[in-house]
């Protein structure tokens, strides 16, 4: 069974960072992109950040400078380094990959739990 298990989230004052990681455990044939998205209270989920496969990085444009992707592809693991945080970062954080799980098996998304990200002001 594959899971994706994320970790350190967290309450941070504004202006402080954090560092999320999500690993992909179980057996897996292939991992393509993995990426990061959030969950504001009353909102839509929406895309932080993603990574392909070739390390190719793409941000939404209010994390743009803050926020870094990058992935240790011998762990299947992807990490979030959130910088400057601001309020309006708070939310949970949902980690998403999408692998095949054996040779025969269609590309397919998976996500994690969650994390909660909460910044004080």
């Amino acid at each position: 069974q594959v899971q994706l298990v994320e970790s350190g989230g967290g309450l941070v004052q504004a202006g402080g960072s954090l560092r999320l990681a999500c690993t992909v455990s179980g057996s897996i044939f292939s991992l393509n992109t993995m990426g990061w998205h959030r969950q504001a209270p009353g909102k839509q989920r929406e895309l932080v950040a993603f990574i392909s496969s070739g390390g190719s990085t793409n941000y939404a444009d209010s994390v743009k400078g803050r926020f870094t992707i990058t992935k240790d592809n011998a762990k299947n693991t992807v990490y979030l380094q959130m910088n400057s945080l601001k309020p309006e970062d708070i939310g949970v954080y949902y980690c998403n990959a999408k692998l095949r799980r054996t040779s025969n098996s269609p590309w397919a998304y998976y996500w994690g739990q969650g994390t909660q990200v909460t910044v004080s002001t």
